[in-house]
């Protein structure tokens, strides 16, 4: 029997500290003797890296429906370049956001069709969704705080946008709570990887038992 790949995406505002979660994720899962894949979205490959960085960087004026077909492009080939090739290989694969986060900026906080995004990421993605996907949340106030760094076009929107993608976050958590789990990010590094660890250890005992 070919061996069964795992699929684990972690998402939140930005300043939760989801990037450093993956790569603790990443090196705690490689250190235990599994095959692992880390991956960013959008980006990951060198097609998804040029729109990576027109839709953060860049100075075009992008219509809704531009940005959130942009985000599209860039996931699409990851997944049939990473993502898709990793999971057929049996390895787990640790991405730093996915479709969720599309579904979230550009609809519940851009005004874009919630279900519609769901539909055309369906395309996108080839209908691969993570096993689970961690949601980092924090107060806005302190996730701002905590950033650190100069804010990209993104997050340089207004404060009542990133308020409407944290209100969105928890709103999808709801939806699935059988495959996205809500992470409280207030406590330190290690209190949040500690969580996480129980969850995909959980998963990974599943999957061995008979």
């Amino acid at each position: 029997m070919p061996r069964q790949g795992l699929f684990l995406s972690l998402d939140g505002i930005d300043g939760t500290g989801k990037s450093t979660q993956c790569r603790l994720l990443a090196e705690y899962l490689r250190a235990a003797g599994h095959d692992v894949i880390s991956c960013v979205d959008p980006g990951g490959t060198p097609l998804g890296q040029e729109l990576r960085r027109i839709l953060l960087l860049g100075r075009h004026a992008l219509s809704p429906n531009c940005e959130a077909l942009l985000f599209m492009a860039s996931r699409a080939q990851l997944v049939a370049e990473v993502i898709r090739p990793a999971l057929d290989a049996g390895r787990i694969v640790v991405s730093d956001r996915y479709l969720l986060a599309n579904v979230v900026y550009q609809g519940h906080a851009g005004g874009l069709g919630v279900d519609q995004l769901w539909q055309v990421g369906a395309l996108s993605t080839m209908g691969i969704e993570p096993d689970l996907t961690f949601v980092l949340d924090l107060p806005l106030e302190i996730a701002l705080v905590r950033r650190g760094r100069p804010a990209d076009r993104m997050e340089s929107r207004p404060r009542d946008y990133h308020e409407r993608v944290r209100q969105g976050f928890l709103a999808e958590v709801k939806r699935r709570p059988d495959r996205r789990i809500l992470v409280d990010a207030t406590p330190g590094v290690e209190e949040i990887q500690a969580e996480i660890r129980r969850h995909v250890e959980a998963i990974l005992a599943r999957r061995e038992s008979p």
